[in-house]
């Protein structure tokens, strides 16, 4: 394979992901061992959250290559979906450890124990530490993939820099009940976050209309070309929220010669340009013709 700039550029996004994956995995491991031995639920939930990011990298990580493999026989979008499916996976992974740590967080409420202080501000400070450098190092990709992994990784930073908070809090006064409410706060936002990305990626899984397209102003655009008389079948969904297919039949107007034909169609592809879309397939019919595929509810 030619190593040209731009197989290094995409290079360079599946090892930051890769580097970023083992870091995390390495640490959550030691983060659940961790969290067991000072006795804090904070760090287990936080392992949670990070095991949920060890997941979503290495499946980003995965995916990052997978998708850049092109069309097959069996794939014609080629792989790009594939990310939509780690998206879900990571999802379900998130929800069960959340629910898991929100049990222990509630039951150590009822009755408290107590937690190594010095432990939780050690852990905290490697915590902030790793997923610092990972965010580092992720933030300097430009891919979608990337981006949203560097989100994450903030995100646990943020979380490493509460339970360093709280380490230090107990270190010097002794409230038993903070880790696990840090703790609660920390799964629930997780929980809001995922049912969040959860909705968005189901709404893509069901074909929906991206959010950002209007399917009214893309018809209006059309039928307001000279030569198109109405459209009809026309749909519009996501591949992964990225890239988007569009297609649609057009009726055209009586035409006396092939290039008003084709000046109609250059028209059409003309309005489709100016929109995000990967794919788009434009199905002609001449004045005459009757479609097959008749729809009574849309005209």
């Amino acid at each position: 394979m030619a190593h040209s700039h731009d197989h290094h550029h995409h290079h360079g996004s599946g090892s930051n992901l890769k580097l970023a994956f083992f870091l995390n995995l390495a640490f959550t491991i030691l983060e659940i061992f961790g969290g067991i031995w000072i006795n804090s639920v904070a760090i287990l939930s936080d392992a949670i959250h990070d095991l949920g990011d060890s997941v979503s990298l290495g499946l980003a990580w995965y995916l990052d290559k997978k998708s850049k493999k092109s069309a097959n026989e069996q794939f014609s979008f080629g792989y790009t979906r594939f990310s939509l499916l780690g998206a879900l996976i990571n999802a379900l992974i998130l929800i069960t450890g959340s629910f898991f740590v929100i049990s222990e967080a509630v039951q150590r409420i009822i009755t408290p124990e107590v937690s190594d202080a010095k432990g939780m501000i050690i852990f905290a400070l490697i915590g902030v530490a790793v997923n610092g450098f990972a965010a580092w190092k992720v933030s300097h990709g430009s891919t979608q993939n990337e981006k949203v992994v560097s989100w994450h990784l903030i995100e646990d930073v943020l979380g490493w820099v509460a339970v360093l908070i709280a380490g230090i809090i107990l270190y010097f006064v002794y409230i038993p009940w903070l880790d696990p409410a840090l703790s609660l706060g920390i799964s629930c936002f997780i929980l809001w976050n995922v049912f969040k990305n959860l909705k968005d990626t189901l709404y893509i899984f069901l074909q929906a209309v991206p959010n950002e397209l209007s399917l009214e102003e893309i018809k209006k655009k059309i039928c307001e070309i000279p030569q198109v008389e109405s459209i009809h079948h026309t749909h519009l969904w996501s591949l992964e929220g990225a890239h988007h297919v569009f297609t649609t039949h057009v009726k055209i107007k009586p035409v006396n010669k092939l290039d008003e034909l084709i000046k109609a169609k250059a028209a059409i592809k003309e309005v489709l340009k100016k929109f995000p879309f990967s794919h788009y397939t434009v199905e002609v019919e001449m004045h005459e013709e009757t479609c097959e595929l008749t729809e009574p509810h849309q005209h």
